[in-house]
């Protein structure tokens, strides 16, 4: 073999070598720490995170009625008025489930989240850590797979479709991300309720996550009428929420419960 050809060879061989460590690099720097779930047996306080807007008032019957049942309820005030970037608002998350295990001394909490809250929580395990700390992750009626309205709007009328609706629109690049390989990480047990009489998260079932407990208000009760208001405060679906937080597993409601 001539030295030209050599030389040509050993520099890809080189290259070779070079891109083979870099990707060694890259994976063991990217590869997360294995999950450690908390004990499903042990409930501790529940945190609830409101939707688009931030509005704690709508949240406030779910977690009184939490609270008559003997858990601590907290609704966690979002960042601004809760229309910024839904990661900024996981962190928002992060830090009150911090305050709060620091302040009760418990190992774990649940996290109900109220339309986009739903997808504040996923961030929360998904990118924060929160996989260790959650035992219960419930969303009513969160577009985790976005909603046509945020898309419109943002088509139509981007100027008054700041960060958070953008960013809940069903091809951005946040729900992308976020819904690329595993929908319901490891850790808490993740259970999504929603209602097909929602027009703000269309189409209702983008509110399904493969590896939850999906269900509609209306697969449990037919001839119920719930709007995506309603969610948090009907009180069918409160006593759903609340019989899904229990210490018991969760598990599909029958007809009994409306």
């Amino acid at each position: 073999m001539s030295p030209a050809r050599r030389r040509f060879f050993a520099a890809i061989a080189g290259l070779v070598a070079v891109a083979l460590a870099v990707a060694i690099v890259a994976f063991v720097r990217t590869r997360e720490p294995p999950v450690e779930p908390v004990s499903q047996d042990v409930p501790g306080p529940v945190l609830l995170v409101p939707g688009y807007g931030g509005s704690t008032a709508s949240l406030k019957v779910l977690a009184t009625a939490l609270e008559e049942n003997g858990r601590e309820a907290e609704v966690v005030p979002l960042a601004g008025d809760g229309t910024g970037d839904l990661r900024e608002q996981a962190q928002v998350l992060g830090a009150a489930v911090d305050e709060v295990r620091e302040r009760t001394g418990s190992a774990s909490v649940d996290i109900v989240g109220y339309s986009a809250g739903g997808v504040v929580a996923r961030l929360w395990v998904a990118e924060l850590g929160g996989g260790d700390v959650a035992r219960r992750v419930l969303t009513l009626g969160s577009p985790h797979h976005g909603t046509d309205v945020a898309g419109l709007a943002a088509d139509v009328a981007p100027d008054a479709c700041p960060t958070a609706c953008r960013q809940l629109a069903s091809d951005s690049d946040l729900l992308r991300r976020l819904n690329a390989g595993d929908e319901t990480p490891d850790g808490p047990l993740w259970v999504s309720v929603w209602t097909r009489d929602d027009v703000i998260v269309v189409p209702p079932e983008t509110a399904e996550l493969e590896g939850a407990l999906n269900f509609s208000v209306q697969s449990v009760c037919g001839d119920v009428r719930v709007e995506h208001g309603d969610l948090p405060r009907d009180p069918m679906v409160v006593a759903l929420a609340i019989d899904q937080l229990r210490q018991a597993l969760p598990s599909r409601p029958t007809p009994a419960a409306c």
